[in-house]
């Protein structure tokens, strides 16, 4: 089938790209000079006389919301240079400077009315670095790559920025070091570069250079800056120690020496940046400490799969679009099909390991693993080639058990070593990109049945771009090699990922004797993203594509990996209407579907969806979705006992957004599905309020419920009874209810406090136990054998279960209802008191209620409430000073 539709398929695209039309950008230039005499005071008002000896630089157009026409407000700006500085000054006129937005927020936040650059200094046509200048005075600063498609926050680097509110508008100077700059050695440079305003008002943009929406592009499209002549190459060079003293207070444990009710150490560690040459820089950190870094989400599975947990921590977000190395990730896929390769939050995880402990004893196992040091090399040349290296060693990792003031210890983590290499070449100016990863894992002997010896994965990817960066074919192959004993491989074979020892699986087949397994995978992607835009200003887009999992495909070391076994096909396709019209400032209609084979050749799933999406031209968003899934057979739910036909169901969302310039603005958004038969049943629903008082002070609060209920088919445990596997399952209602709470206070662009709160509960139940007998069975009913009353009986924690109604227990299982309760908190006063340094100040606060762990009878927010901040909470006092050297 696949080989007589997909070339039908491609060449029918293709026949469209070749009516597609594009016109090419017409590039401004704009001229700077050096600055030799006199001086520039970055005070946010431009008036010294070496202003004077360069021209203006205007004539904005909007971008957005009335694409091609005048602004509202002009906009000038000047630009010069000395042999250490990049100066730019603003002119941001306004006829009502009254109106100008001044909210604040910390560095990144982009508040209110702002004035921004980007500037392509490599001049590749794809990578820019953006400085952004709010009114009020914050900063951003992003690295930008793949031509506009990726903005990258994390990125910091040292510069300087003021503002003026005038009768006129507002003004501003900033200033960039060219050591935060990467660029050439080339005599006379030429850059791209772009300017843009925001209205914030209006929620309008204009642009110096006019770069279409419709073009697809950003980078790309930039203007071009000349005149910058003989500056020298300047090496970045950056030390910054930091001291760090935390002490903990927690309930004590009555006879547990390491439960004694309070903690406290006091840490040292440097974190640094060399540039090795112009391009490439060397970051390296040493003994990192991150107690400022916000706690994770409260997340709870009960399918078996992981949880994903975003990077938090700064050493491993800065310039990690360099490492990015997904399988896919498409805007047809999502999270439906994408898996990472490098998944940063695997180093200093938890140990995998857990302390043995007998009677009367106790434990003190870490938390997470300790990274003694960690290094990246990475940037890019004037030739386009990208390099990205990282390594970084983790500590072997002891619990520390007690009995009676007799302590010993177990090894819960081994010595761990993580590395990380990645290449990309750009050819004919960025629109043919090739590159490859390589991964790898070694550890020292030790956990040597559950753990792999060594990991290593790798790959090849490629993008082209044709008919001006409109149409592109992409695509990548993976591969993974592990090693380990027969137990560590025999555990990979059998884990939910891989479930090798499901029966009725020809393409699979457990190997006891196994000490390596490879698996590959990889993906192709033909898509549009742009093109000349229809009477109402739409532009059709599509992907198409398939992504491979081979079932020996393992990720999981260093990487992210969901499942494998799976053949997917995906594709998107949609109208966005990008110039207002009607009620409407910009509009989008999406379809998508997807289908799924194993290895095997049998079709397990397909999923049609279509979407809509808007915003008026009063700033209110809305949009929502229509699914229908007439096919699921998934091979994971039942652990490895079997495949298992899912219900076929349907299912809708919906999302509604208030003006977000306003001061009191909000959103609530639900979502509802079900299985035909009344088998499956799900709801979620949200509700969230942002305050904006003052321009300082933003506080903001949502809520969450969500309802989950499975009629037959939820996985419970798989138990022996002579000599087969019997499945047990049963009906699960699960309810879910989350709250979060922040607050953010500026009291000057350097001076922040914030405050983020969440308390959370989940709680299945779980009853009407049956056992499956008919897995692939076409009626719902036909796949189970459900117990009678008389058969289960609970005793404790335990179900026995009499199948053959004989007076004797044949077999257990355990009660697997619980209620799960936590409360976390961060609350933080940053001051980076000079560019570079700070000061932070935190206190942290973690509760996990153990002891409402089986309180199923309670009404769930009671539960949630009366638990959540009880007296068991360990709170963490953290102070931690950073003092950042350059050269």
């Amino acid at each position: 089938m696949f080989k007589k539709l997909l070339p039908a398929a491609i060449f029918s695209l293709l026949f469209l790209s070749l009516k597609a039309a594009n016109d090419s950008i017409v590039k401004k230039k704009y001229f700077t000079k050096a600055l030799k005499t006199g001086s520039i005071t970055i005070d946010g008002i431009p008036s010294e006389e070496a202003w004077n000896t360069v021209e203006f630089g205007g004539n904005f157009t909007q971008w957005q919301p009335n694409e091609g026409k005048a602004p509202s407000q002009p906009t000038q700006f000047k630009i010069l240079y000395d042999e250490k500085y990049l100066y730019v000054a603003y002119w941001c006129y306004d006829v009502s400077p009254d109106s100008i937005v001044k909210r604040m927020g910390r560095r990144d936040d982009f508040p209110g009315d702002f004035v921004e650059i980007n500037i392509d200094s490599y001049h590749d046509k794809r990578t820019a670095f953006s400085f952004t200048t709010s009114v009020s005075g914050v900063r951003g600063d992003e690295f930008v790559s793949n031509d506009g498609n990726n903005w990258d926050e994390s990125w910091n680097p040292i510069w300087y920025a003021k503002t003026h509110v005038n009768k006129n508008g507002w003004t501003a100077e900033i200033k960039i070091p060219f050591s935060q700059l990467r660029y050439g050695n080339e005599k006379e440079k030429v850059w791209g570069f772009q300017v843009t305003r925001r209205l914030f008002r209006k929620e309008e943009r204009s642009t110096f250079q006019l770069v279409p929406q419709s073009s697809g592009v950003w980078v790309s499209g930039f203007a071009e800056l000349h005149g910058i002549k003989d500056i020298p190459m300047h090496r970045q060079v950056e030390v910054a120690p930091y001291v760090t003293a935390k002490a903990e207070k927690y309930k004590a444990e009555p006879g547990n020496p390491f439960a004694t009710g309070s903690d406290a150490k006091v840490s040292a560690g440097v974190d640094g940046k060399v540039a090795v040459t112009n391009d490439l820089i060397l970051d390296f950190t040493i003994n990192p400490d991150f107690g400022q870094v916000e706690a994770d989400p409260s997340q709870v599975r009960i399918d078996g799969f992981q949880n994903f947990f975003e990077e938090r921590r700064p050493f491993f977000i800065e310039s990690r679009n360099i490492f990015d190395y997904q399988l896919t990730g498409s805007e047809a896929g999502g999270d439906y099909d994408a898996d990472l390769l490098f998944y940063s939050r695997r180093i200093g995880s938890s140990p995998h390991g857990f302390a043995n402990t007998g009677t009367g004893e106790y434990a003190d196992v870490p938390q997470n693993t300790s990274i003694l040091g960690a290094a990246k090399f990475s940037g890019k040349t004037k030739k386009g080639l990208s390099i990205g290296i990282l390594e970084s060693v983790t500590q072997r990792e002891m619990a520390t058990i007690d009995k009676s003031g007799v302590r010993r210890k177990e090894l819960v983590e081994p010595l761990t070593s993580y590395f990380v290499g990645r290449l990309q070449k750009d050819f004919k100016h960025g629109n043919t990109i090739i590159g490859g990863i390589f991964t790898a894992v070694n550890r020292e002997n030790g956990l040597s049945d559950i753990l792999h010896r060594s990991a290593y994965s790798g790959g090849f990817d490629f993008l082209h771009y044709w008919r001006n960066r409109t149409w592109y074919i992409r695509g990548n192959v993976v591969y993974s090699h592990v090693t380990g004993t027969k137990e560590a491989i025999l555990n990979t074979q059998t884990a939910f990922e891989h479930l090798f020892q499901r029966p009725g699986a020809t393409e699979l087949g457990v190997d006891s004797s196994r000490t390596a397994l490879t698996g590959t995978g990889g993906t192709v992607r033909f898509g549009k993203i742009g093109g000349r835009p229809g009477r109402l200003g739409q532009v059709f887009k599509f992907e198409t594509g398939f992504t491979l999992r081979s079932p020996q495909l393992e990720l999981n070391d260093i990487g992210f990996m969901l499942t494998t076994n799976e053949i997917n096909h995906f594709t998107w396709m949609g109208l966005h209407f990008q110039k207002p019209f009607a009620v409407f400032r910009n509009a989008r209609l999406n379809y998508n579907h997807w289908s799924r084979w194993d290895y095997s050749g049998k079709f397990i799933f397909q999923l049609f969806n279509v979407n809509a999406h808007a915003t008026f031209k009063n700033n209110w968003q809305t949009g929502g979705g229509f699914n229908w899934n007439p096919l699921e057979i998934t091979n994971n739910a039942l652990r490895g006992a079997s495949a298992f036909r899912h219900p076929n169901g349907m299912g809708y969302s919906y999302y509604l957004n208030t003006d977000y310039r306003k001061k009191v603005q909000g959103s609530v958004s639900f979502s509802n599905f079900w299985g035909f038969e009344n088998t499956t049943k799900g709801k979620d629903v949200s509700l969230s309020v942002i305050y904006q008082p003052t321009n300082a002070l933003n506080i903001s609060l949502s809520g969450s419920y969500s309802y989950y209920r499975r009629r037959q088919d939820q996985f419970v445990e798989n138990v022996d009874f002579n000599n087969t596997i019997r499945t047990i399952v049963s009906q699960v209602k699960q309810n879910t209810l989350r709250f979060v709470a922040r607050l953010n206070y500026n009291i000057t662009p350097d001076l922040t406090l914030q405050y983020y709160g969440q308390p959370f509960i989940t709680r299945p139940v779980y009853s009407n136990f049956a056992y499956v007998s008919s897995p692939m069975a076409k009626q719902y009913d036909d796949r189970f054998h459900k117990f009678a009353a008389n058969q289960v009986k609970l005793n404790g924690d335990q179900y026995l279960v009499d199948e053959n109604n004989d007076g004797i227990t044949d077999y257990t299982f355990s009660k697997p209802d619980f209620n799960f309760v936590q409360f976390r908190s961060n609350l933080v006063a940053r001051w980076e008191y000079k560019p570079g340094s700070e000061l932070y100040l935190v206190w942290s606060q973690g509760n996990t209620a153990d002891n409402a762990f089986n309180e199923l009878d309670t009404p769930i927010v009671k539960s949630l409430f009366t638990n959540a901040f009880a007296s068991q909470a360990r709170n963490i006092f953290l102070v931690k000073w950073t003092y950042r050297f350059l050269r």
